[in-house]
């Protein structure tokens, strides 16, 4: 039987990918005491990586806050593999968003707002943090958005 945030997730639709094995010398995630942190997820789903690109130069705003809630459904699906179950999920603490942008590119937090208001839809008031969007010159695989997580567990 599926708890109330998973049945959350279906009623929006969304299935939760397997959560994403490192593609280096980390873990995905890491629980200390009731807290979790979770590494930097990408945008990627069961076709591979998606929204690669450079916020500012080939990808537009609202393409990134694509980017960003497909990083946030990734998030989720390492809470999942890390408790087992997404309603030990007592609150989301943190994101931290990079974005791949040119110089003068200046909505980060227009393009983080798409994982930052899913966390929220998902989670209720439980899914309200603390957040950073900052730019970064690139990313890994090229793709135009990482986030990283810290969540507190009940």
């Amino acid at each position: 039987m599926s708890g109330i945030i998973e049945a959350k997730l279906s009623e929006l639709g969304i299935t939760l990918p397997e959560a994403a094995a490192p593609a280096a010398n980390y873990v995905p995630f890491v629980k200390t005491g009731n807290q979790l942190f979770i590494s930097g997820q990408i945008p990627m789903n069961a076709d591979g990586i998606q929204f690669q690109g450079k916020l500012g130069d080939t990808m537009q705003t609202a393409q990134g806050a694509d980017a960003a809630k497909l990083c946030a459904i990734n998030l989720i699906a390492q809470m999942k593999a890390a408790t087992g179950d997404l309603d030990k999920v007592a609150r989301v603490v943190k994101l931290v968003g990079f974005v791949n942008s040119t110089g003068d590119f200046s909505e980060q937090p227009a393009v983080i707002n798409g994982a930052s208001n899913f966390m929220v839809e998902v989670f209720g008031d439980k899914g309200r943090h603390a957040r950073s969007a900052v730019s970064a010159a690139s990313l890994p695989f090229g793709v135009a958005v990482e986030i990283e997580a810290i969540v507190e567990l009940s």
